[in-house]
């Protein structure tokens, strides 16, 4: 398949202040060498945690900042340089409720963000009628945007970042904020996008969306991009099976010990979360060895456990690291 995002290299330095009695200069680097390619109509994620280099890798891919060094292709042109030329095909929505004008209704909005891209007036009307349906707004499109929920203000930015009928759209984080059934109708709209040729580069926090909908996954962290591949392929390099999760009220360290010498464990994990402790056991024979953790563990007030498969969230973990430890 055809990239339609190919970045090589990318490299983007910030001039910054330190100090209170004696200020210096200080060069922070949020990219430090970033290179990934995206096909065309795939929905690509970019996970990492915060400062990670995510929104700046979209502000470039997007024409809104430059890079300090290396090479950023969007649908065949530089993002800086020949940004005149591209930013028409692309459009781009972030997460919360931005970028839109509340004392106006949905549709009076749209109307004004397809006159920005010089939308002809003979087909400015289906196109909104259309959008609007699209979002499932139609039947809301007179109404001011400052009486819509979070949810419907969501749904209308998607709308706004389809009037150009871009071909790449580059979402981040568009669901924060939404309750579970506004985030699950947007994930409904993303997936129809998609599966109607919309190229999507997405970041998120939510895992479980990331895994819901993405073609292939790259993790970055530092500036720097430290995985990428698809999920299946993702669980294949880092999946150690099972994850026995134990909840105890005491643990003496000669128990966790004990249970990591259990043929079959891989690792264990401790978590103290308010006054018990969690332990995270990682096997790829649970339903043989969670008798012998139970006896590990019979002197050490045990509160309950479960079993469960490793999750992308887990996966992420052992890539990008816990900044809670």
């Amino acid at each position: 398949m055809e990239n339609v995002i190919e970045v090589k290299n990318l490299k983007r330095n910030y001039e910054t202040t330190v100090g209170i009695l004696k200020r210096e200069e200080k060069i922070v680097q949020a990219l430090k060498g970033v290179s990934f390619n995206v096909k065309r109509g795939e929905i690509f994620g970019l996970l990492g945690p915060n400062g990670a280099g995510k929104t700046t890798t979209i502000k470039i891919l997007t024409t809104l900042l430059a890079p300090t060094e290396g090479e950023a292709m969007v649908l065949g042109y530089k993002s800086f340089g020949e940004e005149k030329k591209l930013r028409h095909k692309i459009n781009f929505i972030f997460g919360g409720e931005r970028s839109l004008y509340w004392r106006l209704s949905a549709r009076n909005n749209l109307s004004y963000f397809m006159d920005l891209y010089g939308i002809d007036e003979d087909i400015k009307e289906k196109r909104i009628n259309d959008l609007l349906d699209l979002v499932g707004l139609k039947d809301k499109a007179d109404i001011k945007v400052e009486a819509y929920s979070k949810g419907m203000k969501q749904r209308l930015q998607i709308a706004r970042g389809l009037v150009n009928k871009p071909e790449i759209l580059f979402l981040d984080e568009p669901t924060i904020g939404l309750d579970p059934a506004g985030a699950r109708d947007l994930r409904a709209i993303i997936k129809k996008l998609a599966k109607e040729g919309t190229t999507i580069l997405l970041t998120t926090h939510y895992m479980q969306e990331a895994e819901e909908l993405c073609d292939r996954i790259g993790f970055i962290n530092g500036g720097e991009l430290v995985a990428l591949d698809t999920v299946p392929n993702l669980r294949k390099l880092y999946d150690k099976g099972s994850i026995i999760h134990c909840i105890v009220g005491d643990l003496k360290e000669a128990c966790e010990k004990e249970i990591l010498s259990i043929e079959g464990v891989t690792s264990v994990k401790l978590k103290e979360i308010d006054d018990d402790k969690h332990l995270y056991i990682e096997t790829q024979k649970p339903h043989e060895i969670i008798s012998k953790i139970t006896y590990k563990l019979k002197d050490c007030n045990m509160k309950g456990f479960s079993i469960r498969e490793v999750t992308l969230e887990d996966i992420y973990l052992k890539i990008v690291g816990d900044k809670n430890e």
